[in-house]
């Protein structure tokens, strides 16, 4: 994976000696099930996670630069939600922070740079964002990053015993970044 920069952060490779910072927002109640998973009971589960995201190279550390501190994710993952379109070349961002962070525009600022890495360096056609309906923080990041509402789907999240939800799915074609392009540049300047 290409590190990339921002002004604020740095978008990286985990490593395992993250395990700390990773677990010190995993554990959170307002975090994981948001997501769709369970809190991090401990370290060492926090430890295995980052072994499967150096695994799968498709999940950054967002790093703050002023602490040098791992706070969120932020990964391209090959998902295909609307089968209609599965023949286009397309990922699905996803993306966690820190509680203590939210409201810093830091998801937006990542989502953005990524965002552009997808089209820009990887080629993609098509990237899926997708959160769900109770979940109004991943709602607004979708909105300020510019995707489109697609569809919603019921799902039973097997991570979290099989809890019914509401996911709702909004997607940006490359078409539309290029012709929005100068609404990323505010997010994507690096330093």
């Amino acid at each position: 994976m290409e590190a990339l920069k921002i002004e604020r952060l740095i978008l990286r490779e985990w490593k395992e000696t993250d395990s700390k910072d990773l677990y010190e927002y995993a554990k959170s109640e307002l975090v994981g099930p948001n997501a769709g998973w369970k809190p991090h009971q401990n370290e060492e589960e926090s430890k295995e996670i980052i072994k499967m995201f150096i695994r799968s190279s498709d999940t950054y550390a967002v790093v703050l630069k002023e602490e040098n501190k791992v706070i969120g994710s932020i990964g391209l993952h090959d998902r295909k939600p609307d089968d209609s379109l599965v023949a286009l070349k397309q990922k699905e961002i996803g993306y966690v922070l820190h509680p203590k962070y939210w409201g810093r525009g830091i998801i937006p600022e990542s989502a953005n740079r990524v965002i552009t890495y997808g089209f820009n360096k990887l080629n993609l056609e098509l990237i899926w964002c997708g959160h769900f309906n109770f979940n109004h923080n991943s709602k607004r990041v979708s909105e300020k990053c510019g995707f489109t509402y697609r569809f919603q789907k019921k799902e039973k999240l097997k991570l979290l015993g099989n809890k019914d939800v509401t996911t709702l799915y909004y997607c940006m074609f490359k078409s539309n970044y290029i012709e929005d392009n100068d609404s990323f540049n505010k997010y994507v300047s690096v330093k």
